[in-house]
């Protein structure tokens, strides 16, 4: 028997003290032996530290059968892995076959053979330390495919944030919009759920994926032209054209994104649909595409609230910050123009912990003789 072997620990249980006293001195040479006399004190035994790496259970005991002790270990999580070995007088195959059935691993018969149960220990211990070799692996493996998962997931947040504050930077706008608007999104959709239009669509996966996407909403003004993204004054109708284009750019730019790798990244389709058609309203008097209703993809709808709601109360160099009570109205007075009835209803019922997010995330004030964001 190899190194690895010797030391375990074994739980002979007979109610015969000369069986106990064969067995022991058989296997003490090798191994550390438990001894118990009834089926409650194998029972007692079997929970203690450390756990027998095998069990050799006498069948016919009084009080407590071997059966029911077996099915005791079977009963209890700590001990239900360990292997059991039958050690009895009873021959029949229907008894061999019904110890196998409660979970017996094998069956020796009296009179005892010491090379048959040497044998029978030494094959069931390597099996033991085998399978406890897998889970120990299986284990380590889970976790590391999870710190890999978690590892890859951080990489993807910040190269999405990253994106996201590249767009933010170059329209020169608040520092904290993309933080805030993500929020809003994420609570207006968990919201959401609850109504019956949209518990079908809104699971807790899907949440997660649309939270994860908002950033990415504006990335196409990375593609607008300096001129037009700070100039200081009102657009002009030409420049409101161009303006409008981000939106088609940062989705075609996603697009592209995705037939650049062959991963899928499932979150990207709705990135795809936020980008496209967060500024197209429910009337369809929006752009790009002129969408109206139900045709308007849900996140894009949900992004709708929420980049207006941020927009409204954030200060921006053709307005001051509105209130939270003035962006209230001036919403509510939308609905069903250029939102979605039922989501504004939604937002709005919950109005304070938009706020409350609101709150959390001030816009950091400009440096001393920056100009002012457009």
């Amino acid at each position: 028997m190899g190194s690895q072997l010797t030391g375990r620990t074994i739980l002979v249980v007979d109610d015969n003290p000369e069986n106990l006293i064969v067995l022991g001195e058989l296997l003490l040479a090798q191994h550390k032996v438990r001894t118990a006399n009834s089926g409650e004190r194998a029972l007692h035994l079997a929970r203690q530290a450390p756990l027998p790496d095998l069990v050799l259970l006498d069948v016919m005991m009084p009080g407590m059968s071997g059966y029911e002790v077996l099915e005791g270990l079977r009963a209890d999580p700590l001990t239900r892995d360990i292997p059991v070995i039958f050690v009895t007088a009873m021959s029949g195959v229907e008894d061999e076959q019904h110890g196998l059935e409660l979970g017996a691993v094998d069956y020796v018969t009296k009179p005892l053979h010491p090379a048959i149960v040497l044998a029978r220990v030494n094959t069931h211990l390597e099996l033991k330390s085998a399978r406890d070799h897998l889970q120990h692996q299986n284990a380590r493996l889970e976790v590391e495919i999870a710190r890999r998962m978690h590892e890859n997931q951080v990489v993807q947040d910040v190269t999405i944030h990253a994106l996201a504050r590249l767009a933010e930077m170059r329209d020169e706008e608040t520092g904290n919009h993309i933080v805030r608007t993500q929020d809003y999104v994420e609570q207006l959709a968990k919201l959401a759920r609850a109504h019956p239009r949209f518990a079908a669509a809104l699971n807790e996966r899907t949440v997660v994926l649309i939270s994860k996407s908002a950033p990415l909403h504006d990335i196409g003004k990375v593609g607008i032209p300096d001129h037009i993204l700070h100039k200081p004054g009102k657009l002009n109708a030409d420049e409101w054209g161009e303006m409008q284009t981000h939106a088609k750019r940062g989705a075609d730019a996603i697009r592209k994104a995705i037939s650049d790798t062959t991963e899928a990244a499932e979150f990207l389709d709705y990135a795809i649909d936020i980008a496209q058609s967060h500024h197209e309203r429910w009337d369809g008097s929006g752009y790009p595409d002129h969408l109206a209703g139900e045709a308007i993809p849900l996140a894009a709808r949900l992004m709708a609230i929420a980049d207006v709601f941020d927009a409204l109360i954030s200060r921006r160099v053709y307005k001051a910050p509105f209130t939270p009570d003035e962006a209230y109205r001036l919403m509510a007075e939308q609905r069903g123009r250029h939102f979605d009835p039922d989501l504004l209803d939604i937002f709005l019922g919950a109005f304070g912990e938009f706020c409350a997010i609101a709150s959390r995330y001030p816009d950091t004030p400009a440096p001393p003789g920056s100009s002012p964001p457009h």
